[in-house]
């Protein structure tokens, strides 16, 4: 118990201190005098400073035993002797996060257990993931009996299919939707286990779909733009990227009990279909026809025009222009070219409840001059070809969520506006250049801060200080240097620039020794292959939260994504990698880098040269996922996974634990329960491009070993941390607790 209470406290409390001189003044003068002037002086002081540290963590416990009353003040050693006294089943002490909200609500979900509601939550309050429960029964084809209400309420609410019969095929949405949590077909009895497809609708099925991903919000985004036209692409480097929807789901005591419903599709973080954000539903109401009325105003024909509609709802914008069409005063709702009458009761009548009002601008904004572009202006549509010939004469602005692509018609396509986007991406974990929290940095005061794009001068690089960038814009250059002495280049916390390099860029210390280097929060690119080269005298250098552009791929323009490449021409002491993205790390001729440590990082060599170059190199490694072949000296490998041949010169020294590595590798001893012993392993990820929201993410097939294989029973590689193996078994322990008798839970992971 004291040593769990000493590394939970923390704290300047001057304990340690005051103890060690209360025992101090205990001891008698002589033995204080001898133990200064001893051979070996101090070790009576060394005894009682180890006294006194004991007698700090007793006093710090003892003032909070109250709050180790109460689950959510505790400190973690007292969480399971609060959950015997529920007598709930704890689940894994990995997931602490977990484990503690499970004991904190006990009461609320047996109250409510075997309810969806109980069940919907669990996904969230147990794994930390979004997710749907749905109960597969409802899914089977069956005859209607009398006993069953009127289908017509039930209706798939897409695609217009009623419960248990024929599947409705005009509409096509249904196929996007199908097998998926928000299927509206239905399906004959399959009474195998589930495997993939097969075996997923029964009546005892209760299916458990998961996203494991995170949506992360960018703001204030300077887009990519595509050569000779109007259109962008929401990612700053080029690339189609799917968009996401942000999380708005309320949880738990959040939530009435009677105003509680399972999850929409868009309150989900997962990729925005096309079609769901073009999902608009309206409602004429006498509330909203008299906004009207005061702006932009109505005649007393259109409003008598209007107050007909009450009531009814009309489904997308095709459907509303018909029904105006077919009014006395149709002509005057749609008058070119402003079209304002309409464009208003298109923002006045649109529900909540439906795709476009949830997700403009909540998950999605495109700005022009500092403006938002009105939501009654905005569409969806595919822009694969960029084709914009089909898009209604009042719509100015066109949005492509699956592929991360823009346009602008009509009025809004001036090529000399200023067009800056916000917009949600996916991805597994906080790992490279990300909006996530970087509280660290807000510890270190910028010399210099840089904002609103374009290039950073010479005179902003500080060779000795801090430059902070402020904002998600791109800068499409770096100046070289020629003096660091102790610099750092950095983003704000929370925030994701992108650096798009024109050639290498080189720093060097010129007659500097001991030089320190830190970048922390960057996204580099390049119009073409680059490198950051180190020239001179480093101790250390440090890269932290940081991507450098792995490459691959093409853009929108169809041009080839340009890697990043961190080349060593000087004398590097220690190079530091935590939480980062990076493409090669190459030693030229003549340098030297002592030693290399990476934790928490994805490394990706998109050619066939090495991603790690550095033969004379020592290094050690704690929860990397390294894509390509390696050459090192030595090395100290913890939980790492290695996706191509493995090189180590010094086989006599390191050591190789609980990795993985090919056949062919020649790698130190391998600790036990290690695995060396795989051929291919490109299949295991979700994917291997960069910039894909799964990207390195291990998919369903991946072996048990690397599934599994960490020394805490994670998974191996640069997610490790997530626990996602240990997240699942959590889910599927309360599951159990909590689930109606006699069902059978399947635990489908969507993204």
């Amino acid at each position: 118990m004291s040593t769990t209470t000493s590394t939970t406290y923390a704290v300047e409390d001057g304990f340690e201190t005051y103890y060690a001189e209360k025992l101090w003044e205990m001891i008698p003068p002589i033995y204080r005098v001898e133990d200064g002037s001893a051979i070996k002086p101090d070790v009576l002081r060394s005894l009682v400073l180890i006294l006194a540290k004991q007698a700090a963590i007793v006093r710090r416990s003892q003032d909070h035993l109250w709050d180790d009353s109460f689950i959510e003040l505790c400190n973690e050693w007292a969480v399971p002797y609060i959950g015997e006294l529920l007598g709930t089943r704890l689940v894994s002490a990995s997931n602490a996060r977990g484990r503690r909200i499970d004991v904190a609500k006990t009461i609320y979900y047996r109250r409510r257990k075997g309810t969806l509601r109980v069940l919907e939550e669990l996904i969230s309050d147990i794994a930390a993931w979004d997710g749907k429960v749905v109960e597969q029964f409802k899914r089977l084809g069956r005859a209607r009996h009398g006993l069953d209400p009127h289908p017509t309420a039930l209706a798939g609410r897409s695609t217009g299919s009623l419960p248990g019969g024929w599947a409705d095929l005009r509409q096509t949405q249904g196929s996007e939707l199908a097998d998926g949590p928000f299927d509206e077909y239905h399906h004959t009895p399959d009474f195998r286990q589930q495997v993939g497809l097969s075996g997923r609708y029964n009546l005892p099925k209760l299916a458990f779909y998961l996203y494991r991903l995170v949506a992360y919000k960018v703001v204030d985004v300077t887009p990519f733009p595509l050569t000779g036209g109007l259109g962008y692409s929401f990612d700053p480097s080029g690339r189609d990227i799917p968009l996401f929807s942000h999380r708005n789901i309320a949880d738990g005591e959040d939530r009435n009990w009677e105003d509680w419903r399972s999850a929409m599709e868009w309150e989900l973080q997962k990729p925005i279909r096309c079609r769901l954000l073009n999902e608009s539903r309206f409602l004429f109401t006498e509330a909203n026809i008299d906004a009207l009325s005061a702006s932009p105003g109505l005649s007393l024909s259109q409003i008598a025009d209007l107050t007909t509609l009450i009531g009814w709802p009309i489904i997308g914008e095709p459907r509303l222009r018909e029904t105006l069409s077919v009014l006395p005063n149709a002509a005057s709702f749609y008058l070119a070219p402003d079209y304002i009458l309409y464009k208003a009761i298109l923002e006045a009548t649109l529900i909540t409840e439906c795709g476009k009002q949830a997700l403009l601008p909540s998950s999605i904004t495109v700005q022009v001059d500092g403006t938002d572009v009105p939501k009654p202006e905005t569409t969806s549509g595919a822009l694969s070809s960029w084709d914009t010939s089909n898009v209604p004469l009042e719509k100015s602005l066109v949005i492509d969520p699956e592929n991360g692509r823009f346009a602008f018609t009509g009025a809004l396509a001036d090529p000399e506006s200023i067009v800056t986007a916000e917009y949600h991406y996916g991805f597994s974990g906080e790992i490279g250049a990300g909006t996530y929290d970087r509280r660290a940095v807000e510890d270190v005061t910028p010399t210099v801060t840089v904002s609103n794009g374009d290039t950073i001068t010479a005179a902003l690089l500080m060779d000795n200080g801090v430059t902070q960038i402020d904002d998600n814009r791109t800068y499409t250059t770096l100046p070289d240097s020629v003096n660091v002495e102790n610099m750092t280049l950095q983003a704000a916390n929370q925030k994701r620039p992108y650096i798009r390099l024109e050639q290498d860029w080189t720093l060097d210390t010129g007659a500097n020794q001991n030089a320190f280097l830190v970048l922390d929060g960057l996204w580099i690119g390049a119009n073409a292959d680059a490198a950051i080269v180190l020239v001179g005298d480093y101790e250390c250098v440090t890269i932290r939260n940081c991507t450098l552009d792995p490459g691959a791929g093409t853009d929108i323009n169809g041009d080839p994504i340009a890697a990043i490449t961190l080349r060593i021409e000087g004398h590097v002491e220690q190079l530091v990698i935590e939480d980062s993205i990076c493409g090669r790390i190459e030693a030229a001729a003549g340098s030297e880098l002592e030693a290399i440590t990476i934790t928490d990082s994805i490394l990706q060599s998109t050619t066939a040269n090495p991603v790690l170059d550095i033969e004379e190199t020592s290094a050690c490694m704690e929860r990397v996922t390294v894509i390509g072949s390696s050459v090192l000296h030595t090395i100290q490998a913890t939980e790492v996974l290695m996706v191509g041949v493995y090189t180590v010169t010094d086989t006599q020294k390191g050591c190789f634990r609980y990795s993985a590595a090919p056949l062919g590798s020649r790698v130190p001893r391998a600790y036990p329960h290690s695995l060396i012993s795989f051929a291919q392993a490109s299949q295991w990820f979700t994917s291997l491009q960069f910039g894909h929201p799964g990207y390195c993410q291990l998919s369903a097939v991946a072996p048990l070993e690397i599934a599994r294989g960490a020394e805490n029973g994670s998974e191996i590689g640069a997610f490790a941390s997530l626990l996602n193996p240990i997240k699942l078994d959590s889910l599927q322990i309360k599951v159990a607790e909590y689930m109606p008798f006699g069902l059978i839970p399947m635990f489908i992971f969507e993204t």
